[in-house]
């Protein structure tokens, strides 16, 4: 059994750089389920880790015996919070372990950042417009692969309707329908369309 989840190493959006294209990579959906779920676990399980020590030591250090400490068990598991969104961030970001997660992360985000202008997408691929109808089919596949992944076959049929429609398009149009990177200037061209 292969030790990485993607077929070639992934070539991903890195949140400080935006600029960056995002890829689609081919993957197994019940590795991914399995690996994310084990990230999760360890997440969770060292964040309940984290807060039960330090809540303990902020009671240790500023309780009083007796008395009511709750605020300094709130402050433990806030400062638990914090220091993992640090760690996260900062070292399990780019660890292999993690990679199943930060790739389904990142599938989601960018799928997100075409939701927010759906509207404009739709109306440039009206007026036939390339960007905005390459931009529609990465979404496509993007929203394919994300219900894939995270075993959702309820709207499957209506997407795979629109994704061969648009795809018979395309290809009438000569437009090249293997758009697995999503290219920031197609957003921002699409951006500036006039609804």
């Amino acid at each position: 059994m292969p030790r990485s989840l993607f077929a070639t190493e992934p070539f991903t959006i890195d949140a400080r750089n935006p600029v960056a294209m995002f890829e689609i990579q081919p993957m197994n959906a019940e590795t991914y389920r399995r690996q994310t779920r084990r990230s999760t676990v360890i997440i969770a399980l060292m964040f309940l880790a984290l807060a039960m020590v330090l809540s303990t030591a902020a009671v240790a250090l500023f309780g009083e015996p007796g008395g009511d400490n709750l605020r300094f068990n709130v402050g433990g598991v806030f400062a638990a919070l914090l220091l993992m969104a640090a760690l996260m961030r900062g070292k399990f970001w780019t660890q292999e372990w993690m990679a199943p997660a930060v790739y389904g992360w990142q599938l989601k985000r960018s799928l997100m950042s075409i939701t927010n202008v759906m509207h404009q997408v739709t109306a440039a691929v009206e007026k036939g417009d390339p960007d905005a109808m390459k931009l529609l089919r990465f979404y496509h596949l993007g929203l394919s692969q994300m219900h894939q992944l995270d075993g959702n076959s309820s709207d499957h049929s209506q997407l795979t309707r629109e994704m061969d429609q648009h795809k018979a398009r395309m290809e009438a149009l000569g437009i090249e329908t293997e758009q697995t990177q999503l290219n920031p200037a197609w957003l921002e061209a699409v951006k500036q369309t006039r609804v």
